[in-house]
């Protein structure tokens, strides 16, 4: 099983599995595409310190990515990933659903579950993980605006794209109240449960459990204006992953 010790490390593998997939011509390039430009952005706060412990960021950075890379190669090797990965990767396979979705499926799964346990196996059980708050958000921030960059980049690849945001206001579907700072809140609401639990493995079962619930909700719609919607933004989004994966890139 493939795990990096290094920010360069992680790098190096996220491009190898961008290159397989696009080969592949596989949706299960595209979260990697965003996770590599958010790793790159890492890299560059830690060498201009940026980051209350950049060494710490370094050591953050690498069990986080960990988690991304163990359950990619356990799916690819027809292993068990936990569920909220096997959902995001599973979905990878269904046609119909938009580059945006692909991109949520991916941030729900390492957000909502990898970040808490990442963060608590940072600090070590016998530490107070306050200390590491202020970085943790300064992750998300950082995601938080690689997200907003890659959604112009969507534009590119998807003429109609912009209909979503139109035909999305008020709806409850989740692909349209998604929020990564909700995302963010419950993610350390979830690593101090996690970081205090007795029974770990529990824990993480639970939270698993109500992860991969919520992936089933982002791939799905209860709107029928809305699934009319991604429809036809769909069928006008460009299905070449080289394609996609070199406008998401640049």
């Amino acid at each position: 099983m493939k795990q990096a010790t290094t920010i360069d490390e992680v790098l190096s593998i996220l491009e190898n599995i961008i290159v397989t997939e696009v080969a592949n011509n596989n949706n299960l390039a595209l979260f990697p595409i965003l996770y590599k430009k958010v790793t790159e952005r890492i890299k560059l706060g830690i060498t201009q310190k940026e980051f209350e412990d950049n060494h710490r960021m370094e050591r953050l950075d690498v069990i986080f990515a960990n988690r991304y890379i163990k359950a990619y190669f356990e799916y690819k090797n027809g292993e068990e990933p936990s569920l909220s990965w096997k959902n995001a990767f599973e979905a990878t396979k269904n046609k119909k659903l938009l580059i945006l979705q692909h991109l949520l499926l991916g941030i729900n799964a390492h957000i909502n579950l990898d970040l808490g346990i990442a963060v608590s196996e940072t600090i070590g059980a016998q530490n107070d993980l306050h200390p590491i708050h202020t970085d943790f958000n300064k992750i998300n921030e950082i995601l938080a605006s690689m997200v907003d960059s890659l959604q112009q980049k969507i534009g590119l690849v998807s003429p109609f794209f912009y209909l979503l945001d139109k035909v999305a206001d008020g709806k409850e579907d989740l692909i349209a109240t998604f929020s990564i700072n909700i995302a963010r809140d419950e993610a350390w609401l979830f690593a101090n449960k996690y970081h205090d639990a007795l029974n770990k493995e529990t824990c993480l079962t639970d939270r698993d459990v109500s992860i991969a619930n919520l992936a089933i909700k982002i791939s799905t719609t209860k709107s029928r204006v809305l699934r009319w919607a991604i429809r036809f933004i769909r069928w006008f989004e460009r299905k070449d992953i080289a394609q996609v994966a070199d406008t998401l890139s640049s």
